[in-house]
């Protein structure tokens, strides 16, 4: 990724506090004939743009303006998920061609696409074009809260996403795994949240089928 783009040629900015259709229509605006783009669609007013530095500078611009309450740039780099990609992403499908991908034992929805796959070959396109594609996290989040989702596990150092999925929607329960003390810490937390719904739906239930 980074031959593709070398330093200083690409940029990303954090945009806080401007809805989609606002960083969209900045962003087409500010490109003029260069690349500009979202790149992480993280919450309904949290939206990450990526593409040349001068298109992002004047995208910047735009959106404060416009009522953005903060247009930052980002200390990464190279601009990620954006058209910039384009040559790391063909390079990945050359590698991927040659790896045998089963089919998925749980379906994954995908950031490329916010739905579920379930095929082998489906999640080798999507692990490709996820390289020059936006993050969809908020429409995959809200896919996920439509199909009854209530409880999310988020696995890595950290709670980013946890905070992105409670700016969605708050009533989602929300626990991080980081290590053995959190891992048994959302083990609780997740066995206790499921008890008190089994007990809401049926007195019968046991604590084993509802931790189950």
């Amino acid at each position: 990724m980074q031959e593709a783009v070398p330093v200083g040629v690409g940029a990303m900015a954090a945009i806080l506090g401007a809805g989609l259709e606002v960083v969209v229509a900045a962003c087409a605006e500010a490109a003029q004939g260069q690349v500009c783009s979202p790149a992480n669609i993280n919450s309904p007013t949290q939206v990450v743009i990526a593409g040349d530095t001068a298109a992002i500078d004047r995208a910047i611009e735009l959106l404060k303006e416009r009522g953005a309450k903060r247009a930052m740039k980002l200390n990464v780099s190279a601009p990620f998920h954006c058209a910039l990609m384009q040559p790391a992403q063909a390079r990945l499908a050359v590698e991927l061609k040659g790896i045998t991908f089963h089919d998925l034992a749980t379906p994954m929805v995908t950031n490329t696409d916010a739905k579920p796959i379930a095929a082998g070959p489906e999640a080798r396109d999507a692990l490709v074009r996820q390289v020059s594609q936006p993050v969809r996290w908020l429409e995959s989040v809200e896919f996920l809260i439509s199909q009854g989702v209530q409880s999310l596990v988020e696995i890595g150092p950290g709670k980013v996403l946890s905070g992105l999925a409670r700016q969605i929607d708050r009533s989602l329960r929300c626990v991080n795994v980081e290590d053995k003390v959190s891992l048994c810490a959302a083990r609780e937390t997740l066995g206790v949240f499921r008890l008190r719904m089994a007990r809401q739906t049926s007195g019968l239930l046991s604590v084993s089928a509802a931790m189950a």
